[in-house]
């Protein structure tokens, strides 16, 4: 359920619940307190976001396809209950929480409620190859938002006087080599890796922006759910080029919350040496975990390259897709241009995966 409140005149509160009247508000002489009980017991950081700008909150908690929003997010994981904190402008005593606003109240479909967009800030792009870059962007003070594992966002420009859309998945700023605990989001930062195409308009836009310019970014989006790993055996990774960009979270995930995870297994695709995002990070991780592999295939090799050559075909994946027992549960994701994924999904339905055992990410 999504709600918008104007309070008194400072502030606007969309939130997101599960039933008609599921919210109470509280107040001290400094502070107020909305608590949502969304009943939904996996309730958790990633699930709530908050956008708190010119002089508007907006909080909206995810629940499956349907939706929620917040600034200061304190959440119970065993109950479902979710508290926003709100420190008042000035010590007065409000009489009501505030006006309805268009949404208010309302449990809908995402899908039909469409994107909601802030402003982010450019704050480092570094070199990852020699055509994409790493661009970290920084959240507007008063924003949470802990994009899922799996999931995009969606940037947004004018560019010559109209605007352009595009999908990203977000990554880690390196890759973890340490996977003792679950990393810590800092809910300040969006790190991106994105390709630069020379003839690509949006991309080479990012590419011109300045530190300290602004973009605006969406929502998450997407309809990966981490359960379909945390009853996974096997965690089979294709990825074509920057189709290695949700393997990143996916990755950091299985070695770092599944215990049932026994082997996760990179096939990483590219055209040549030099295309081969983070390879160091990938071939260091593969020396310090044992359930890691991490193989490359390049289409266009130099005379020098000993590793294995080709591109994306039946041969190649009945060599490299496999159970590590004949009767484990895997989980097969695949990433690349779109030519690259639909013939990977297919000639895995040909080895006998069923379409329960793969998830193609597509935006």
């Amino acid at each position: 359920i999504v709600i918008l409140v104007v309070f008194s005149k400072l502030l606007t509160l969309d939130l997101l619940f599960k039933s008609s009247k599921y919210y109470d508000w509280f107040q001290t002489d400094h502070l107020v307190t909305i608590v949502i009980y969304t009943k939904q017991k996996d309730m958790n950081a990633e699930l709530v976001i908050v956008d708190c700008q010119d002089k508007r909150l907006r909080g909206e908690i995810i629940m499956d396809d349907h939706s929620y929003l917040v600034e200061v997010v304190n959440i119970a994981e065993k109950v479902g209950k979710v508290e926003i904190i709100l420190n008042k402008k000035d010590n007065i005593h409000w009489k009501i929480l505030g006006q309805p606003w268009e949404g208010h109240n309302t449990f809908i479909k995402r899908t039909d409620r469409g994107l909601f967009y802030r402003k982010c800030r450019l704050v480092s792009k570094t070199e990852v190859t020699h055509d994409t870059k790493l661009f970290c962007l920084m959240l507007p003070k008063g924003t949470h938002l802990c994009v899922p594992t799996g999931q995009h966002v969606y940037l947004k420009q004018i560019i010559a006087g109209t605007e352009v859309v595009k999908p990203y998945t977000p990554v880690l700023p390196f890759l973890p080599l340490d996977f003792q605990e679950p990393p810590r989001h800092d809910g300040v930062h969006i790190y991106l890796m994105i390709k630069i195409y020379s003839c690509g308009l949006f991309t080479q836009a990012l590419d011109h922006l300045q530190i300290g310019d602004y973009i605006f970014v969406s929502n998450p989006e997407g309809n990966f759910k981490k359960s379909q790993v945390q009853t996974s055996e096997d965690l089979i990774l294709l990825a074509g080029g920057t189709g290695f960009t949700p393997m990143v979270k996916l990755l950091n995930f299985a070695l770092t919350e599944v215990s049932c995870v026994r082997t996760v297994k990179l096939i990483f695709f590219n055209k040549t040496e030099d295309d081969i995002l983070w390879r160091n990070q990938l071939e260091q991780l593969a020396l310090k975990d044992k359930r890691f592999d991490v193989q490359f295939i390049l289409s266009q090799p130099t005379k020098d390259w000993v590793g294995k050559q080709g591109k994306i075909s039946s041969s190649l994946l009945s060599e490299f897709v496999k159970r590590s027992r004949r009767d484990s549960r895997v989980l097969i994701c695949i990433c690349g241009p779109a030519p690259f994924t639909e013939q990977g999904v297919q000639y895995l339905k040909d080895l006998g995966y069923s379409q329960e055992e793969i998830h193609a990410f597509t935006a």
